[in-house]
């Protein structure tokens, strides 16, 4: 099959952390994703959960390595020479299952062709290929400035790190805590007095508690502004942590709107609307408030939705009272207060 001209580049992709309500979690991973089209080349495979090679929080030496072999200036690491397109977010263990595609030159261009999911050294294409999929000619400067332009220090970074602002200690201490063990930095702080600028500079948001007042939130902006950093800020819903949790992880979210699963959440009247731009997985969690303010987490939908907008009717019982909703797909996450 002849390859078809397609345009190559990059863009910053997440895969969204979340603490669960048995106890365990999810790690949240920030990566580069593959943009062929002007559409991220992950929604073009089945719904996966998976990164591709070129994450954040891998060492330097590593990111660079895996630059380069996406460059053909290294040996491929698969035979055939296939290589990783898209792995386990939790490990780098191929027995996992991962996209691979054979890259190769054709004269001054690059190509990227026969992917397929892959468990081990070899594969069957008639198998567990992805046809339909490619095979993809990419300009050769197109594609190698977007990959160069990651070595010269544009490369994903890492502000997963967050400020928590608020007057309940014990609350935030578990939202610090529950952040930390999937893999988001937090601090606990009544302001942002005294912090060094190139501290302040490290955030990737700053989470206010719903007791925090007008003024104190106004000087912590002020003190981000000095720094010269503009970060997202996140206005506490409720004191329930894995709702909290939700809020900072789309505030990290830093792919670009347009090209995002999950881009529209609604709700009200005892439904939710939901919008999503490709065929993937979606659940919906409801959390609430008693009249004790005691917590309650309800899953209320978990399915597989088509491309468009989709209204799901919720249990009355999950969204009585003070209600929230979280949407989540693998790599975006959206919360709304439920409308009365």
């Amino acid at each position: 099959m002849c390859a078809a001209y397609a345009t190559f580049g990059l863009a910053p992709a997440m895969r969204a952390g979340e603490v669960l309500a048995d106890g365990g979690y999810q790690v949240h991973r920030d990566f580069v994703d593959f943009v062929v089209d002007g559409r991220p080349l992950l929604f073009q495979l089945s719904d996966l959960d998976a990164v591709s090679p070129l994450a954040s929080d891998i060492p330097p030496a590593i990111f660079t390595a895996q630059v380069r072999s996406l460059l053909l200036e290294a040996d491929a690491p698969l035979p055939q020479g296939r290589y990783v397109i898209y792995g386990c977010p939790d490990c780098a263990d191929l027995g996992c299952g991962a996209v691979t595609a054979v890259i190769d030159r054709a004269d001054d261009d690059y190509v990227w062709r026969d992917f397929a999911w892959q468990t081990d050294e070899h594969v069957d294409l008639d198998l567990n290929g992805y046809h339909g999929i490619g095979p993809f000619r990419f300009h050769g400067e197109e594609y190698r400035t977007a990959l160069s332009s990651l070595l010269n220090g544009d490369g994903p970074g890492s502000r997963r790190r967050v400020l928590l602002i608020g007057a309940r200690v014990a609350l935030l201490a578990k939202l610090a805590a529950a952040l930390r063990t999937i893999g988001i930095g937090a601090d606990i702080a009544q302001d942002a007095d005294g912090v060094p600028p190139d501290e302040l500079r490290g955030y990737g948001a700053v989470a206010f508690g719903r007791g925090v007042g007008r003024e104190q939130r106004a000087a912590v902006r002020q003190a981000f502004r000095r720094a010269g950093v503009d970060v997202p800020e996140v206005e506490g819903l409720a004191p329930i942590v894995p709702l909290l949790v939700a809020q900072i992880e789309h505030a990290l979210d830093r792919s670009p709107v347009e090209q995002r699963r999950l881009t529209r959440l609604v709700a009200a009247d005892g439904e939710a609307g939901v919008e999503v731009t490709s065929a993937c997985r979606v659940r919906l969690t409801a959390y609430r408030l008693d009249r004790l303010a005691r917590a309650h987490s309800h899953e209320v939908f978990d399915g597989l939705l088509e491309a468009g907008r989709h209204r799901i009717a919720l249990d009355a019982k999950a969204v009585k009272g003070e209600s929230f909703v979280v949407a989540r797909t693998a790599g975006s996450v959206l919360v709304e207060a439920m409308a009365r």
